[in-house]
């Protein structure tokens, strides 16, 4: 299995940067009554996105040689 590319991973934690930022502002509206409910669950596509960027972070310091102190 090939490895991830450095511009792969930019891309893809801009994207669910992006993504977890306005899931966040759509999440944080008050509900309105006559449009009716929601059908996208914001609050828990924020925190997916969030770990996901997350771990895509934790990728790219591995990609710059980035480890943990006792490792």
């Amino acid at each position: 299995m090939g490895r991830v590319s450095l511009s792969l991973t930019l891309i893809l934690l801009a994207v669910c940067l992006a993504v977890t930022v306005f899931a966040g502002w759509r999440g944080q509206r008050p509900p309105d009554l006559l449009k009716g409910v929601r059908m996208a669950p914001w609050r828990f596509l924020m925190l997916l996105f969030g770990a996901i960027s997350f771990l895509l972070a934790v990728h790219l310091a591995a990609l710059f040689g980035i480890t943990h102190p006792g490792g």
